[in-house]
């Protein structure tokens, strides 16, 4: 047996995160077990589905790195084959023409309430000759379901659960319009894509029980379920988006790397050991649905952030530079240069050890190249006294011959400061203020290292003039 899995996302709004954590879930075992992941987009909902919704979906699987295998199904287009199964179960006996009008069904309810029993249909022509049907009502078409014994399904996650079959009532297939509902079309669309193993959110779980009944209808087989329990937030309530419960691209934006968001969503609900930096590779060598917990995950951003720095100090800092590069290039209105690019790749092993994120990151990488003349931070501005002022002119002077590199400024520094019988502090200080506009920066020397002698010497006679 070749595993095929699939994730079938409705395209009713964006790739959530949830979603996403479902995808990889999939993604890992078939790939684990030399299988196929297939991708599934159920919008038979044509009110709500969008090919906006749809393309936001491929592009955060695409960014996450979870590519599927074999074109993209789309359900609604195979709704005619839908409506032709539910007639072959029709006319094998396996399913019936229901007339009653949503009169009768709602006095059908209202009698079940005031007896105590369950809402659901009660089979009233499940036995009937069609031929007693009422005039001028289109029929729908419900499943003959078994009315004795039990449903069980052996769940890879929860395990062996079983329903009284007198709790499920005769499923509607087919709406009177034509159109299949949907735990009829998805039972068939697993079936014609071969889908071998179904892994979803537990929000579907109750549905699994009307699926196993149309498949035994149908004699055909059943796949292996796991339905993995839902996300919640830090502090055990339902997601919201407080929480976290936002779309892929979301995260995108607030500067997550998808190999992070992947290794963490990896960790949310499903464990090996003790490890928590799980690479691509292992997390495919290792996936298995044992590992899948039953208690709800909590999200937690801190974590996230966490794993988020690992990999942004793992990461290629060319591929950093893009990324930074993009954002600053938003917010400038304007393209890098090739020396700005060339400065910041030389910052970028002093700047990622300090960043949890691609927007901490630019924001710190800022100052590279930000135009002259800096306007520093409140409480920069406060270190460029007059005093300071004075330092910094006479030291514009001392590192006119300076050996541009970061130990020899370091020396020529430090030396000065003796000369000037002051502490290092109180020139490194004011330096720091005039090349970066704040108080807080990689080491000074390597600061001045990679802006470069004319641009640091530049900044330096900037900050040393009487402020306007």
């Amino acid at each position: 047996m070749t595993v095929t899995v699939r994730f079938a996302p409705s395209p009713t709004g964006f790739l959530h995160i949830g979603g996403a954590r479902t995808a990889l879930f999939n993604w890992l075992f078939a790939r684990h077990h030399v299988g196929q992941f297939r991708l599934r987009i159920e919008d038979t909902d044509r009110e709500r589905s969008t090919s906006e919704a749809t393309e936001a979906i491929l592009d955060g699987l695409k960014w996450l790195g979870i590519e599927w295998d074999g074109e993209v199904v789309h359900q609604f287009s195979r709704a005619s084959h839908h409506a032709e199964i539910a007639r072959q179960l029709l006319a094998a006996g396996n399913a019936y023409y229901c007339y009653s009008t949503p009169e009768e069904l709602e006095a059908m309810r209202e009698r079940a309430r005031a007896e105590g029993r369950s809402i659901g249909y009660d089979g009233t022509w499940r036995d009937r000759d069609p031929a007693d049907a009422p005039p001028g009502v289109a029929p729908v078409i419900r499943l003959k379901a078994p009315r004795e014994g039990a449903t069980m399904i052996q769940d890879h996650v929860l395990g062996e659960v079983t329903v009284e079959n007198r709790e499920l009532d005769d499923l509607i297939i087919l709406r009177s319009d034509g159109t299949p509902t949907y735990n009829f079309s998805v039972v068939v669309d697993d079936h014609d894509m071969g889908i071998t193993h179904v892994i979803r959110g537990n929000e579907h779980f109750r549905n699994a029980f009307r699926q196993v009944q149309i498949y035994r209808a149908l004699d055909w087989p059943i796949p292996e379920f796991a339905h993995i329990p839902l996300i919640h937030g830090s502090d055990g309530a339902k997601m919201s988006k407080r929480h976290g419960a936002l779309g892929v691209g979301a995260y995108r934006d607030m500067g997550y790397l998808p190999e992070a968001l992947r290794n963490y969503l990896l960790r949310l609900g499903w464990s090996h050991g003790d490890d928590e930096i799980i690479s691509t590779e292992q997390a495919i060598e290792w996936f298995d649905l044992s590992g899948i917990g039953r208690a709800p995950a909590q999200f937690d951003f801190a974590k996230l952030d966490s794993i988020n720095a690992h990999y942004i100090r793992e990461a290629d800092d060319a591929r950093l530079l893009g990324l930074v590069a993009e954002r600053l290039e938003t917010e400038f209105g304007r393209p890098l240069s090739q020396t700005e690019r060339e400065r910041l790749l030389k910052a970028m092993p002093g700047l990622k050890p300090r960043a949890k994120t691609i927007v901490e990151l630019a924001e710190k990488a800022r100052f590279y190249v930000a135009p002259r003349p800096i306007h520093p931070a409140p409480d920069a501005a406060k270190l460029l006294s007059g005093e300071a002022r004075q330092l910094l002119t006479a030291l514009e002077d001392a590192l006119a011959d300076a050996e541009w590199e970061a130990a020899p400024l370091e020396q020529k520094l430090r030396d000065f400061a003796t000369a000037k019988g002051v502490k290092l502090g109180t020139v490194a200080q004011p330096l720091r203020a005039a090349l970066t506009g704040t108080t807080a920066s990689p080491g000074i020397f390597e600061v001045m290292e990679v802006l470069g002698r004319e641009e640091a010497l530049g900044r330096i006679a900037d900050a040393a003039l009487e402020p306007a």
